[in-house]
């Protein structure tokens, strides 16, 4: 059986400097992965070579067992892969519930065809008020998301990732900027996804509360390169891991 999502020897190289080093995984259905590490460790990188927002200088990356490496984005995205970006990644000039619908719409493959949108619309509108419902911004459906807060801004963003259905979510700091009150929306979001037991999650996250409390598993990366891999307990107590990329004291 091929796993769900994999990389093989990953790779991009800037110039001289390689800033994901030949990274090697298997994701499964059914588990929440945490990529951590330091500040320019290659979190951000390695996610937008998997989700195809940059071009892999070798290796692969695989999607049920399909090479999908050559890949567009929105190819990817259509094959089951979804992705919250850490800067959030919305239409401004749309309200909220349209950006939410137009990922609905998205998702149905509802073309350009005026009989078949309007046939459907109330439906996709229900679907999309749905998803607003789950990360509390129903209220604010008719508020353009231009002038949403930051932490607004995230929830819309993950509403519209929960709207395209994916079977691989990937989360680059889903919490990043929002207030101690708005976080709990969002992780409770996770956790409900991780409880389906059949989606992937790869989740990058500084926040190592929230990684103890979400993780399967946990991946760290340095300089580009995978140096440690496994259960969550067994990572963060590894010395080396506490002194090195998590700036905590083996003390």
């Amino acid at each position: 059986m091929h796993p769900v999502l994999e990389t093989r020897d990953l790779t991009i190289r800037f110039g001289g400097h390689v800033a994901v080093d030949a990274v090697s995984c298997r994701f499964e259905a059914g588990t929440l992965t945490a990529i951590v590490g330091p500040n320019g460790a290659g979190k951000t990188t390695y996610f937008n070579l998997v989700s195809g927002q940059l071009a892999a200088s070798a290796g692969q990356v695989l999607l049920f067992g399909e090479d999908v490496t050559r890949a567009p984005a929105p190819v990817r995205t259509r094959k089951g892969m979804g992705r919250a970006f850490q800067l959030t990644n919305l239409f401004p000039n749309l309200p909220v519930l349209e950006n939410v619908r137009l990922a609905v719409q998205a998702r149905a493959r509802t073309g350009l065809n005026l009989v078949s949108i309007w046939s459907r619309h109330v439906e996709l509108v229900e679907r999309a008020e749905h998803f607003l419902e789950r990360v509390a911004l129903a209220e604010r459906r008719d508020v353009l998301a231009s002038e949403l807060s930051h932490g607004d801004q995230r929830k819309l963003e993950v509403a519209m990732l929960l709207a395209l259905e994916p079977e691989v979510f990937m989360f680059d700091e889903p919490t990043a900027g929002m207030s101690v009150d708005e976080v709990p929306v969002i992780l409770d979001l996770i956790h409900a996804i991780k409880a389906q037991k059949d989606k992937t999650i790869l989740l990058v996250e500084h926040k190592m509360d929230v990684v103890r409390s979400l993780a399967d598993r946990i991946i760290v990366l340095h300089q580009g390169a995978l140096v440690a891999d496994g259960a969550p307990a067994e990572v963060i107590a590894s010395p080396v891991v506490q002194e090195a990329y998590l700036g905590v004291s083996g003390a």
